[in-house]
């Protein structure tokens, strides 16, 4: 149980660093609360509400992900490197991937119940 309650708030921790330190990060999260709140509104089922969601949570996840990349890689080394570089423009890219994801599903819903 001490361990759970460590990762709990080494967890916590992780979070606040992130909003505190990564632009990235609080808009990410920013839109992602925002278009949650929008979807108890537009949502017309449980599986719709939850289908809304599910692409802003992973977005925060993803962003989490590549954030700790950066800071990872920065923390290795400030040079500048080929792999270092592959790696945050990979990171860059998960990021367009999800932001991607959550635009056409939403895009695809408003469309869908809005206009056709």
């Amino acid at each position: 149980m001490k361990r759970l309650y460590n990762a709990f708030f080494f967890s916590l921790d992780g979070i606040k660093a992130a909003w505190q330190e990564e632009e990235g990060f609080r808009q990410v999260l920013s839109i992602g609360i925002v278009l949650s709140i929008v979807a108890f509104f537009i949502a017309q089922t449980w599986q719709e509400l939850v289908l809304l969601i599910l692409p802003c949570v992973l977005s925060i996840i993803v962003e989490l992900i590549n954030s700790a990349i950066e800071n990872a890689i920065d923390f290795t080394s400030l040079e500048i490197h080929p792999l270092a570089k592959k790696a945050k423009d990979m990171g860059s890219a998960i990021q367009l991937i999800a932001c991607l994801f959550v635009a056409f599903v939403w895009g695809s819903y408003l469309l869908n119940r809005f206009i056709f």
